[in-house]
């Protein structure tokens, strides 16, 4: 069975898509039509910009869902998933590509989404950090004695925790995890504390645009961040979709979920390939191609 992942934020790059664009009139028509949607032309960024542009959560998370949607749609006869996934603001591109969301709305909400997730950053300055080599419910519960906001928020693969919360949350439990034997605890360069309480403010937006979008039933079932199950219910799908900022990615379950269903390949849709990477990590006799 075949499982398509999209790929979320930091798999971005200067030039992201022009092949694609140069290439391909399917391609170039979609992209032209987001120029349209987005009321600036995001090619030029993508395409031509500075690593600087493309670094910011408006324009990076609309660049990383077109390449990935595009490029899903450019397969065209040969796109046949039996199971998808996406890795936080990836949800979104393989919504599109199941045929959950349509194009258009799937563009307005990771737009609407990013400008968000952006403005509560500035409200209140916070970060991440990827936490290595220590056992995830360690980490869960030395998190969980700090009197700050500080929280799991990205379970990547076995031994890989992506924590999230305060500046002052984040520099207390690194310090904390590392004395507990964590092998690195790295700051990471984000806008902010994404997937923990900070981001209520953008949940709250998100999910009035969410609930006005009409989900259609999908073409194969859609594993999600917030439980990491198997969600064909266009609802069940919406509510999920407005939790997942405030809530943790559970990839490895993810992984681990999609293997046990039967998934024996993994496609990754769109820039990079961090997340083959991952799925090596969890299971590493199986096949991770780039699409």
């Amino acid at each position: 069975m075949n499982a398509y992942v999209f790929p979320g934020q930091g798999a971005q790059f200067v030039g992201m898509g022009k092949n694609m664009y140069d290439n391909s009139a399917l391609a170039k028509e979609m992209f032209e039509k987001a120029n349209e949607i987005l009321g600036f032309r995001i090619t030029d960024l993508m395409f031509e910009g500075t690593e600087e542009d493309l670094r910011q959560t408006k324009v990076t998370q609309p660049a990383i869902f077109l390449h990935s949607v595009i490029l899903a749609a450019t397969l065209g006869e040969s796109f046949k998933p039996d199971m998808v996934a996406g890795h936080s603001l990836g949800e979104f591109s393989a919504l599109v590509a199941n045929k959950t969301l349509s194009f258009e709305d799937g563009l307005r909400l990771v737009s609407m989404r990013a400008n968000a997730m952006q403005k509560a950053c500035e409200a209140e300055p916070s970060t991440m950090a990827a936490i290595l080599g220590l056992d995830d419910k360690k980490t869960e519960e030395i998190c969980a004695a700090i009197d700050e906001v500080v929280v799991p928020a990205n379970y990547n693969s076995p031994g890989q925790l992506v924590i999230s919360g305060s500046m002052k949350g984040i520099e207390i439990a690194c310090e904390k995890l590392k004395e507990a034997g964590a092998k690195r605890a790295l700051p990471l360069k984000v806008g902010g504390a994404f997937h923990s309480p900070l981001m209520e403010p953008a949940r709250i937006e998100l999910a009035e645009a969410i609930n006005s979008i009409h989900f259609s039933e999908p073409i194969c079932p859609i594993y999600q961040n917030v439980n990491a199950k198997a969600v064909v219910n266009p609802t069940e799908i919406k509510q999920n979709l407005i939790s997942q900022l405030t809530s943790p990615v559970r990839w490895t379950q993810i992984m681990e979920n999609m293997i046990a269903d039967g998934a024996s390949k993994f496609i990754e849709v769109g820039p990079g390939t961090v997340l083959q990477g991952l799925v090596k990590k969890v299971k590493s006799d199986i096949e991770a191609v780039s699409a």
